[in-house]
């Protein structure tokens, strides 16, 4: 296949090979002809999109559990899996946050649940991942596992916007 071309994307970037995979995967698309927007923040619903396509597209069972998605919204069937598989949960009981920036800590923790959140055996490693946690193992597993690398040697950015670039990188 004929590379992918972003005028966004150079070849010699980390992330050059995952937004070609994910562009070949079709798990997502550039913002344009020409543009990825590789350092543009990626929504709750983008990511949990770009997971269930990475997955399959598998049909999910039962409706939406919140309110603020609805059957026409793209990311529908993406939700309703990813909620019903227990993948991501909402940003209350009733609210997913669709359009909320998908922070590091969510977006490893939705891979890590999507890998059946496997044993840890190692120990967190970043200063600014504390104890129990909602994304603590699933930070730990995914470092592990070189899914996702910290923002620095101590650092993981868990509360950080996760970018397009960033999204595909832990998808690929």
């Amino acid at each position: 296949t004929a590379p992918i071309v972003f005028t966004d994307v150079k070849s010699s970037d980390y992330f050059a090979d995952a937004v070609q995979w994910a562009v070949e995967q079709g798990i997502t698309n550039g913002t344009g002809a020409t543009q990825f927007s590789p350092n543009a923040s990626c929504t709750r619903g983008q990511m949990v999109t770009f997971l269930w396509r990475a997955a399959g597209s598998p049909a999910a069972a039962g409706e939406s559990p919140f309110t603020d998605i609805l059957p026409s919204d793209y990311f529908y069937d993406a939700v309703c899996w990813a909620a019903n598989e227990g993948i991501a949960q909402g940003t209350s009981a009733t609210t997913f946050g669709p359009d909320a920036t998908v922070t590091r800590g969510q977006a490893v923790t939705f891979l890590y649940r999507y890998a059946g959140a496997p044993d840890i055996s190692n120990n967190n490693v970043f200063d600014d991942v504390a104890a129990n946690t909602y994304y603590t193992n699933a930070v730990s597993w995914a470092a592990s596992q070189g899914i996702a690398n910290g923002i620095s040697s101590t650092a993981f950015g868990p509360a950080n916007d996760c970018t397009r670039a960033h999204t595909v990188t832990f998808l690929y």
